[in-house]
């Protein structure tokens, strides 16, 4: 095991993607909670989507060598503006922070020590729901033990604000131009026999904004139909299956 502790100059660099889309009022608190890691060798890389807003000046503000900002030319969406992230990420460990959620201090100093300990490739954690203040956290979502591919194709299990992977282990990690390209990454990366295993301690905070769009039920329903069908290609009596599983599994989750 590498040893993490903070004093540590072997402690291996993780590549955190913050894609950022008109996020003036939120994005300062996301990038102070990379800042406040209590574990030390990370890069943020911010991929500013051609926002209307000056997310530069922002990111300018934060005088840390750490920190990384590129601007897309034109506006491309979020799968893009992640993919650019990875693209540009010099770590052994990827992890993923929108620009309005965020992170317990010792995130990454956890889920290091976890993955580095059992030699995990992919892990996730539990995370809080919040709206407006942060001092007002809601739901609590709690995360199965571990999940492989069949069991992801119940329900995404995983928050994209909590995963880390080991790109030493999972190779070419791509996100799709599609809705739910979260969702699909991790299940694209779970079929070639991955197994993601989750730290169940709560180590994120998660935005959830009326009229987002994982607030509207019935779109996302229908877009995880679509990555059954279209993406995974499954026959329509699994699809099926797998959306009554998703269904169930959504209610317990978010209610």
């Amino acid at each position: 095991m590498i040893d993490t502790t903070p004093k540590s100059k072997t402690i291996p660099l993780v590549s955190i993607i913050m894609p950022a889309y008109n996020s003036s009022k939120t994005i300062r608190d996301s990038i102070q909670s990379v800042c406040h890691q209590t574990y030390p060798n990370w890069e943020l890389l911010i991929i500013d989507d051609c926002s209307e807003e000056d997310i530069e000046s922002i990111v300018h503000e934060f005088e840390d060598q750490r920190i990384h900002y590129y601007r897309l030319p034109s506006n491309q969406g979020v799968a893009c503006a992640r993919n650019k992230g990875i693209s540009e990420a010099q770590g052994q460990y990827l992890a993923f922070l929108d620009s309005d959620d965020l992170w317990h201090p010792r995130k990454l100093f956890n889920q290091v020590s976890f993955m580095q300990k059992y030699h995990y490739a992919f892990t996730y954690t539990w995370y809080r729901q919040f709206s407006g203040d942060i001092h007002h956290l809601g739901n609590l979502v709690k995360t199965k033990t571990a999940v492989d591919y069949k069991e992801l194709l119940k329900g995404n299990d995983i928050g994209c604000l909590t995963v880390m992977i080991d790109r030493s282990q999972v190779r070419n990690i791509s996100m799709p131009s599609q809705r739910h390209e979260d969702y699909i990454t991790w299940l694209n990366i779970l079929k070639q026999g991955w197994t993601a295993y989750s730290l169940p301690l709560v180590l994120a905070a998660y935005r959830k904004e009326k009229g987002s769009l994982t607030s509207n039920k019935w779109k996302s329903l229908l877009w995880t139909w679509k990555v059954y069908r279209d993406s995974q290609h499954l026959s329509l009596f699994r699809s099926a299956i797998c959306l009554f599983f998703y269904v169930y599994y959504g209610v317990r989750k978010h209610f």
